[in-house]
């Protein structure tokens, strides 16, 4: 199926907005929102949640229903505003969901995706919510049919889903960007790694980051155990971070972030800066896109992290922009008193080849969990 020809049979349905958050399944649809030539104003929000207010506030405006996209890790994030806003026992506000779906029973994936998956048609469900689930095999014709099944049910005020399993889209014009900047993510996490006392405990956060953390530390150490992987819950990892901070003041903290993860739950930077943990350092490593997941802009790419951070609290912040900044990060882990913000500013480029780790969530958890408690 072409995502052109989606894109322009959601235009001719009267959509005229489409917001949302990128997905790795939902890749070349992604490219193709990019890169449509039609008159669809596009979005991408911090969280699905506020596509979800995003889709509300176009209909009430334009009372034309909104598309919003995500992966289904996302339907947590809608749920709040789609039963107590959107549903029709309250507004009754029309949108269509298209989601990836990571996890699909069956099919090998991530950890993370795995029970997702399985919830996923019964998360719908339980919210209300008609769906249809679409795949490679999936004709025109029967996608035309799925769309006017679709157009009826926002025509009553519902909501409707389509469920795009992997595979489902062929490949068009890649959409292609660079952001200007030089350093490479990978290697600020080395030298990152090196500078740290290895009694410091590291939370890192979902997507490659992660892997490359993992890799970086295999290869110097042969190990990862001081390293507490957040390979899911997206935008979670500083609160983890803060949590292990609060009962090991004992400790240095070290937060490894996103800034795709810090923009999705920013609210937990005034948090943390009001609990003051003085063994907390955070850094927001910004290439200003979901990396991870196809490499779409953030939406967001004017945000400053280190500016945004002293103005929620942070005692202090800075932007490092050189190599040799990043190489004292250790020397100023040991020095300075938390909570500490740095945001660095890094290219978009990636190994083809970097892997994944070979052990298991459960595995990580419980060796992480083994080396913290020994030091």
């Amino acid at each position: 199926m072409k995502a052109s020809r989606l894109l322009e049979q959601l235009e001719k349905m009267g959509i005229q907005t489409i917001t949302g958050v990128p997905d790795s399944t939902l890749k070349q649809f992604c490219d193709g929102v990019q890169t449509y030539q039609g008159s669809l104003k596009h979005y991408v929000t911090a969280n699905e949640g506020a596509a979800v207010g995003l889709a509300i506030g176009s209909y009430l405006a334009a009372g034309k229903p909104a598309c919003v996209y995500m992966q289904n890790s996302g339907i947590g994030n809608i749920v709040n505003p789609l039963a107590s806003l959107a549903n029709r026992d309250v507004y009754g506000i029309p949108m269509l969901f298209v989601v990836g779906w990571r996890g699909e029973p069956g099919v090998k994936d991530e950890p993370q995706h795995v029970f997702q998956g399985k919830i996923t048609c019964e998360l719908f469900e339980t919210l209300s919510v008609l769906y249809r689930v679409i795949d490679q095999d999936t004709s025109d014709e029967e996608m035309d049919a799925i769309l006017v099944e679709a157009e009826k049910t926002l025509s009553q005020g519902d909501q409707f889903a389509v469920i795009v399993k992997k595979g489902t889209f062929e490949k068009e014009a890649p959409f292609e960007w660079t952001n200007g900047n030089q350093m490479v993510r990978e290697e600020v996490l080395g030298s990152i790694l090196k500078g740290l006392s290895r009694e410091t405990i590291i939370v890192s956060t979902t997507g490659k980051i992660s892997r490359e953390l993992y890799e970086q530390s295999e290869a110097i150490y042969g190990d990862h155990d001081n390293i507490f992987m957040t390979v899911g819950g997206m935008g979670h990892a500083s609160m983890i971070a803060l949590g292990i901070a609060k009962n090991r003041p004992d400790k240095r903290i070290v937060c490894i972030d996103g800034d795709g993860a810090a923009l999705m739950h920013m609210g937990a930077l005034p948090f943390i800066a009001a609990q003051a943990p003085e063994n907390f350092y955070h850094i927001v490593i910004n290439n200003q896109a979901h990396e991870s997941v196809g490499a779409m802009p953030t939406g967001c790419q004017q945000a400053e992290f280190a500016r945004i951070a002293q103005a929620a609290g942070y005692r202090e912040t800075d932007k490092l922009a050189d190599k040799e900044s990043v190489q004292r990060i250790g020397e100023w882990v040991q020095k300075m008193t938390g909570p500490v913000l740095w945001e660095i500013p890094v290219s978009l480029q990636v190994r083809s080849d970097l892997g994944r780790p070979k052990e298991s969530a459960r595995e990580n958890k419980e060796g992480f969990m083994r080396h913290w408690r020994n030091i």
